[in-house]
C-alpha cells in the first residue's frame, strides 16, 4: 500500500497545442485520466505541480487542469534541470514522484531518470502520458524501469493509495475515478 502522504504529482506539457502530438495515447484519454488524478489529489491533499515549456502566446494548460494554478515555466527537456521547479518538488518533502506528460520520450523520460538518480521513487502514469511513437515510448519506459522506476496508471495508483472504498474518502475517490473515466 502506498501512503498518499508520501506522494506528489508532476504533470508536464499538458498543453492544448501539445496534447495532440501524442500518437500512443488518445488526447481524450489523457484529459480524462489527468482530471481523475487531479480530483483524487485534491481529496487526498496530494500536491500537484504543473510544468510547461514556453510557447508563443504563453502556455495553454488544458482546461481540466487550469484550476491547479499557473505552471512552472522551464526551457529544458527535463523538469529536474530547472532549479526552481526541482526545489519546488523537493520542497514538498514527499519521496514518491508521480509523473505524467507529453512526450514520454522527452520530458517524462528525462525527468523520471533525473528524479530516480536524486533518490526519489518514481511512478510514471501511462494513461496521463503520450509518446511520439509506440516504439520510442516503449524504449523510454524500458529505460525508466531499468533505472528503478515503475510504469502504472491512474486507477492503479489511486487504488494503491486508497484501499478501502467504503470510507467517506474512499467513496469520493472511487466516484471521482468513475466520473472522470466515463
Amino acid at each position: 500500500m502506498l501512503d498518499h502522504t508520501t506522494v506528489q504529482v508532476l504533470l508536464a506539457e499538458l498543453q492544448e497545442d501539445i496534447l495532440p502530438l501524442s500518437v500512443t495515447n488518445d488526447p481524450g484519454t489523457i484529459r480524462r485520466s489527468a482530471t481523475a488524478l487531479a480530483t483524487v489529489c485534491g481529496l487526498l491533499d496530494v500536491p500537484v505541480t504543473l510544468a510547461a515549456a514556453p510557447r508563443p502566446g504563453g502556455p495553454a494548460i488544458i482546461g481540466e487542469l487550469r484550476h491547479l494554478g499557473a505552471p512552472h515555466l522551464r526551457g529544458t527537456p527535463a523538469c529536474w534541470d530547472d532549479p526552481t521547479l526541482r526545489e519546488t518538488m523537493l520542497g514538498h518533502h514527499r519521496r514518491t514522484l508521480v509523473i505524467g506528460g507529453v512526450t514520454s520520450e522527452i520530458v517524462v523520460l528525462h525527468t523520471a531518470l533525473d528524479a530516480l538518480a536524486a533518490g526519489l521513487d518514481v511512478q510514471v502514469l501511462a494513461d496521463v502520458s503520450g509518446g511520439l511513437s509506440h516504439r520510442t515510448e516503449d524504449a523510454a519506459y524500458r529505460q525508466i524501469e531499468a533505472a528503478g522506476g515503475r510504469i502504472t496508471s491512474v486507477p492503479s495508483l489511486v487504488s494503491d493509495m486508497v484501499r478501502d472504498f467504503t470510507t467517506p474518502t474512499g467513496r469520493q475517490t472511487i466516484t471521482a475515478l468513475h466520473a472522470a473515466m466515463a
